[in-house]
């Protein structure tokens, strides 16, 4: 029998869209609120029918399945649009995790908020924010990537222009696929410090860290299970040292987080001079820059 909490209890003009996100491998991830969704509305679009018609046994949800997938993306989502612009109340999961994070769905989404339809987020599993989350990253940004691209020349394409980056690079990678794209990461980024993690949620869960190269070594005979990359961003330029005292003063106090004493002490060094010489000089210059 079908629930029908969180539902609209007035289905006109339209029905609603649910995005639902999945389990991406620990089925006890599958929220209340997820089966209670999946439960009610009057089909489910997915990536593969065969997938999805597991998780639902599991959870004895019978909704109708309808199938989603990336080429049949854009013919599909107007059959779904004119179905909630119907009344029906339509779901849209993916094999694993969040749709429309380099997964079917932002295609039908856009059309849906163009039609004027309700679209509701089902929070839940993401590989993006697992894998962040036991990665250990103190930056406050990052750049997600996606799935790169199968051929290596369009790879190296979009790995130069996302080389001067300096935020942490997170990709999604297949087993087949990753020791090719460690090497083009490691020819085209440099070696730089990296995570592997795949298996996540599930019993063999790991995180391999290491540099690029020693990433591709570790992979060297395989490796099972659906992946998330983490790479290291782009060192901060290299800033060259000023020659002059007023500069100088700025550059040790604001760049290198130096003290009164530390910059004096420095620029004595720098310059050549007697501490006692330059001392005013950069007590009376500190004070002005700190009020500028």
């Amino acid at each position: 029998m079908k629930q029908a909490q969180h539902l609209p209890t007035n289905k006109a003009p339209s029905g609603q869209l649910y995005v639902v996100a999945t389990p991406i491998g620990n089925l006890g991830e599958m929220s209340k609120r997820a089966c209670e969704i999946l439960h009610s509305v009057d089909v489910i679009a997915c990536e593969d029918t065969r997938h999805t018609k597991k998780l639902c046994s599991a959870f004895g949800i019978a909704t109708p399945l309808t199938s989603y997938y990336r080429e049949k993306e854009q013919q599909k989502s107007d059959q779904l649009v004119n179905q909630l612009l119907n009344g029906k109340n339509i779901a849209l999961v993916s094999d694993a995790g969040t749709p429309g994070l380099s997964d079917p769905g932002a295609i039908l989404v856009k059309k849906a908020r163009n039609a004027g339809i309700p679209v509701s987020a089902v929070a839940g599993p993401s590989a993006l924010a697992a894998a962040l989350s036991i990665s250990g990253i103190t930056e406050t940004g990052f750049f997600f990537a996606g799935f790169l691209p199968a051929k290596s020349s369009e790879r190296r394409q979009i790995l130069k222009s996302l080389r001067p980056l300096p935020y942490p690079l997170v990709f999604y990678a297949s087993p087949h696929k990753i020791q090719t794209i460690l090497r083009d990461l490691l020819t085209v980024l440099g070696n730089r410090d990296a995570q592997l993690i795949r298996e996540l949620t599930k019993i063999h869960e790991e995180c391999r860290e290491g540099t690029l190269n020693q990433l591709v070594e570790s992979v060297a005979k395989g490796v099972k299970g659906e992946l998330v990359l983490i790479v290291q961003g782009a060192a901060a330029p290299h800033q060259e040292k000023p020659d002059n005292l007023h500069e100088l003063v700025t550059w040790y106090r604001d760049e290198q987080n130096a003290t009164l004493k530390d910059t004096v002490r420095h620029i004595s060094g720098d310059l050549d001079l007697p501490r006692s010489a330059v001392y005013k000089e950069v007590l009376a210059l500190w004070n002005d820059s700190s009020d500028s």
